[in-house]
């Protein structure tokens, strides 16, 4: 079989995977409390069934790296936010939207024109020492720059986490390539420090995701989706000798493919947001007056089947039998 068709074919199979873990993790953040340490989430089953999603679903990641180069792998990663539209509609109970439908097509006819410029060769080349340490250095720091304090942590910790996990990929493949083609000696420095920052970056990327998704899943879940082939797709062309197909010719239709890709993850992003502004736990329509949540505790008492839209509110006394 075909090493192209392999490497997609379980490229499907973990953006499944790792949807699966996006809606999982989603969800947990939902009921966790945002002071909430790495502890509290350790006693949770919820976490450790992210977790396991999130291992079964690099597993197949890494094999699909063995058949396939990260400009070709990479951007299939972006079918983890097409096929969380579906399972995350299901979760809360609600229909997939127009808007969904039209940001998952685009999304979709993105992805086609970048495999088309993609490289189909297995992959050969691997990370020196040196490039390994340095591209380690440069994404801690990167990582340090989104992880500070300020505005919107949320979208910066998805970004971190997007390029975690790319770098990890990246280094993974150096990983695979050595063992598997027998480019060097299995016990050496340089893989052991590659494995070590596989695994110091894979895990950063969980958690950094596992903030991310408090504020919801839609829009951190695009900037995943986006910022995780980026980075992955820089150390490729940098360093592994990657390179499009077609030549200069190819860059006209991978570019219209990311114009489409980035306008299908906005609506994704857009529609999920909205989904999870307005909608009630079953995914019912709002009702009259919901826009304005201090508006409806001081008119009426709450009723017993409608959440608590502000706990200090709800808690004062209130006169009357």
């Amino acid at each position: 079989m075909n090493a192209t068709v392999i490497a997609v074919a379980l490229s499907l199979v973990s953006a499944a995977a790792y949807a699966s873990a996006a809606v999982a993790q989603s969800r947990l953040a939902a009921r966790t409390e945002r002071n909430a340490g790495v502890l509290r989430l350790l006693g949770r089953r919820a976490w450790w069934s992210a977790v396991a999603l999130n291992a079964g679903g690099a597993l197949l990641h890494v094999a699909a790296l063995k058949y396939g180069p990260l400009t070709l792998v990479q951007p299939l990663g972006a079918l983890t936010l097409v096929a969380a539209v579906p399972l995350g509609a299901r979760a809360a109970g609600r229909r997939v939207t127009r808007t969904e439908w039209r940001g998952t097509i685009l999304t979709l006819l993105g992805l086609g024109a970048l495999l088309m410029t993609a490289g189909g060769t297995a992959p050969h080349e691997t990370l020196s020492l040196p490039e390994a340490l340095a591209v380690g250095a440069g994404t801690m720091a990167v990582v340090a720059g989104l992880s500070r304090p300020g505005a919107r942590p949320g979208l910066r910790h998805a970004a971190a986490s997007g390029i975690t996990s790319g770098v990890a990929s990246a280094l993974t493949q150096t990983l695979t390539v050595s063992v598997t083609d027998h480019t060097g000696p299995l016990f050496s420095w340089r893989l052991v420090v590659v494995a070590l920052l596989v695994s110091a970056f894979a895990m950063s990327g969980l958690l950094l995701s596992q903030t991310a998704y408090r504020g919801g899943l839609g829009a951190p879940l695009a900037v995943v989706t986006l910022a995780n082939p980026v980075a992955a797709a820089v150390i490729g062309l940098a360093l592994l000798g990657e390179r499009l197909q077609g030549g200069t010719a190819s860059l006209f239709p991978a570019l219209l493919g990311t114009v489409a890709s980035v306008r299908g993850v906005i609506l994704l992003s857009r529609a999920q947001a909205q989904t999870s502004a307005v909608a009630g736990p079953a995914g019912d329509e709002p009702k009259p007056g919901a826009g304005s949540p201090s508006r409806v505790v001081i008119a009426s008492r709450r009723p017993m089947d409608q959440p608590m839209l502000w706990p200090e509110l709800d808690r004062a006394p209130v006169g009357g039998p």
